[in-house]
């Protein structure tokens, strides 16, 4: 179980490491480049919109050809584009390559789900998956600050350098790795429409993706915010942001390590009505605090962590328990949702808005409250079959 858990846990990993590790950049390279702050937010939106979309093709793809040879081919598409990042010369140029360097790593966060349910039963599965999220929470804890230091001592190209090395490590742990997907359990055709229409007329399955993309949308919009709150309104260097951030990461992964230790005395359901409850109780914290600080933003958003990251590893399981077949599809069809759903947190975040922190705390409140939502009317349906 634990050379699965390292690998999963490392491809799991690739959307907050291409992230996190370069946001203290980011107010910087609008002075650098002399652009206003939404077009250097372009590098995450177009990184997670061409994510989502390449996810898509990556599920389906792997449930006819297998896990093992879709993740060799978009880690090394991956590796060349982050050379090619830390190459940019300006902000246009950035913005493509972070296009190509989604398109490949795409393959990894998707497939890291499909493998899971490749190798694990029901029961270990979730706690595969709350192991994982305690090691991936551990990334954008310590990605900004990774970050915050390659800045005050190199610059801001090293860090897409060191996002190469590490992916070559994960290219590395895949040539070691079996192909997952058995001869017995491959689609006998690419059925890219066929199993995506499946699973959109499956009610169980997409109300659940729809209740976890809700969910993250308040850690999104954290996330494309967050910089531009912490070093320009409150005027703190890049290496405080990083612990600042990786605060409210460390939040992360205390969830999941609650989740662990909960799910053996309550039920799965108790853990998500607690966690949903919790995202919507932190936006109101967030609206009716003074906002004249960092921590009158990192305490809220601290309970707001925690509750995702003990919500996601049951959701997401209960996600790809609809799935009978076509496991690819399901995972990477859930993705999409929650990157897409993301992207356009993360946007709508980078506008010009008088106080951002207020905007993140209706954004929390309504993910958390329509997520609550759905998920009693879940409830309710499941107890009437």
């Amino acid at each position: 179980m634990k050379k699965w858990i390292g690998l999963l846990a490392l491809l799991a990993a690739f959307p907050p490491l291409s992230t996190d590790m370069y946001l203290p950049a980011i107010p910087s390279l609008a002075q650098q480049w002399r652009q206003p702050l939404w077009v250097i937010n372009l590098t995450l939106v177009c990184f997670f919109m061409t994510y989502s979309f390449f996810m898509l093709v990556y599920g389906p793809v792997s449930d006819r050809f297998g896990r093992r040879p879709l993740l060799k081919t978009g880690i090394s598409i991956y590796i060349l584009a982050s050379l090619m990042c830390a190459l940019a010369p300006n902000a246009a140029a950035l913005i493509v390559f972070r296009i190509i360097q989604a398109a490949g790593g795409a393959c990894a966060s998707s497939l890291a789900l499909a493998i899971s349910r490749d190798v694990f039963e029901v029961r270990e599965r979730e706690k595969v998956l709350a192991y994982i999220g305690v090691i991936v929470a551990l990334c954008p804890m310590l990605s900004p600050v990774i970050g915050g230091w390659l800045l005050a001592f190199f610059s801001w190209r090293w860090i897409f350098v060191l996002l190469a090395v590490l992916g070559a490590i994960a290219l590395l742990w895949v040539y070691r790795m079996p192909e997952t997907l058995l001869p017995v359990d491959r689609t006998t055709r690419v059925g890219l429409f066929a199993n995506y229409f499946r699973l959109i007329c499956n009610p169980s399955y997409l109300g659940l993706v729809f209740l976890v993309s809700f969910s993250a949308v308040p850690l999104f919009a954290f996330i494309g915010a967050s910089s531009d709150i912490y070093i320009t309104r409150f005027g703190q260097s890049a290496q405080v942001y990083g612990y600042f951030f990786g605060f409210n990461a460390m939040a992360l992964m205390a969830g999941a390590l609650a989740c662990v230790r909960l799910s053996r005395l309550v039920s799965t359901r108790s853990i998500l009505t607690a966690g949903f409850a919790g995202i919507a109780i932190g936006g109101v914290w967030l609206l009716l605090n003074a906002r004249q600080s960092p921590w009158d933003l990192a305490l809220p958003m601290f309970l707001i962590s925690f509750s995702t990251g003990m919500s996601r590893p049951p959701s997401n399981n209960l996600v790809l328990q609809q799935a009978k077949q076509g496991v690819g599809s399901a995972s990477s069809l859930l993705m999409f949702f929650i990157m897409t759903f993301g992207a356009s947190a993360m946007w709508l975040i980078s506008l010009d808005w008088p106080d951002k922190i207020q905007i993140l705390g209706l954004m929390a409140l309504i993910g958390g409250g329509v997520a609550s939502a759905c998920w009693l009317v879940l409830k309710k349906a499941a107890r009437s079959q």
